[in-house]
């Protein structure tokens, strides 16, 4: 039996890889894989792959592409879910914001810099024809500690999936003002070069029960129900995300990969874009 150290984030989108280790399909291929949960997110899970303290991780995809850019010994082995990510635009509720443009200028709370909440905040700034040089941040490491963030007025907007924060905005804490769809597949599956050159007959065998888990999830009985028990969600709210969410059992393609480039260089967050081949397993 072989260990792998895989990581992500503790959120709706990883639970094929859960459901194939508690199913113990992975063990079927002789492999033990044990899973870490990253509440920083991307940025996090960089360091981790860097440091070795995970084997392959899931990914957001703009944040592995500028790390990749920036020359990490990152490579893609594959999409994980296809469809944008929605990240809901947040504020406390209690605040005097109540448009996005009331957020101009304003100080944005981020798990890490390279994060996805990050790198998300050009985008959503650009989209909107802000001077993205005029950002303000305060580093927050996680979900829990942009909500204390809030509260306290050290900053003013945060930005994350919309899905996992409708409990806060539920709760009253959150208020939305809006959802920021990313130009591109949300996840991707990744590990480092050294990684890969010694394993990968057994990437291909972990990969196999995963995509088979994710091709066929949305049919599982009472999948929704699963999903709101395990994740702390509404039921019609897990409804709504299944139906706008698809996985991927493909790698990802040379298209957009250069979007996700050429986006990036826009908002000047990476400096050169790189050949396809730099990026893919």
């Amino acid at each position: 039996m072989t260990k792998l150290k895989i990581g992500g984030v503790p959120e709706h989108f990883n639970l094929p890889w859960h459901l194939c280790i508690t199913n113990g399909d992975f063990e079927k291929n002789k492999i033990d894989v044990s899973w870490t949960d990253f509440h920083g997110g991307t940025g996090e899970m960089s360091e981790a792959l860097k440091n070795g303290e995970v084997d392959i991780a899931v990914m957001l995809t703009e944040g592995c592409i500028k790390e990749i850019c920036a020359g990490s010994p990152f490579k893609i082995i594959q999409t994980y879910v296809k469809s944008p990510l929605l990240w809901g635009i947040h504020v406390h509720s209690d605040s005097d914001f109540h448009k996005i443009e009331d957020l101009k200028n304003k100080t944005a709370a981020i798990s890490r810099f390279g994060s996805g909440s990050h790198l998300m905040t050009y985008v959503h700034a650009q989209n909107h024809g802000w001077n993205t040089e005029h950002l303000n941040f305060e580093i927050t490491q996680n979900l829990t500690g942009a909500k204390e963030s809030l509260t306290e007025g050290t900053s003013d907007y945060f930005l994350w999936e919309h899905f996992t924060t409708k409990p806060f905005v539920d709760d009253g804490i959150f208020r939305r003002l809006g959802d920021e769809p990313t130009p591109w597949p949300c996840f991707v599956i990744v590990t480092t070069k050294s990684f890969l050159k010694t394993n990968y007959e057994l990437v291909s065998a972990l990969l196999e029960p995963l995509n088979q888990k994710s091709r066929t999830i949305k049919s599982f009985q009472n999948i929704e129900e699963r999903i709101s028990e395990r994740y702390n969600l509404r039921t019609k709210d897990v409804r709504n995300w299944l139906s706008i969410t698809e996985w991927s059992q493909h790698q990802i393609s040379e298209k957009d990969v250069q979007q996700t480039q050429k986006r990036l260089k826009d908002l000047n967050l990476i400096q050169q874009e790189k050949p396809y081949s730099e990026f893919i397993s």
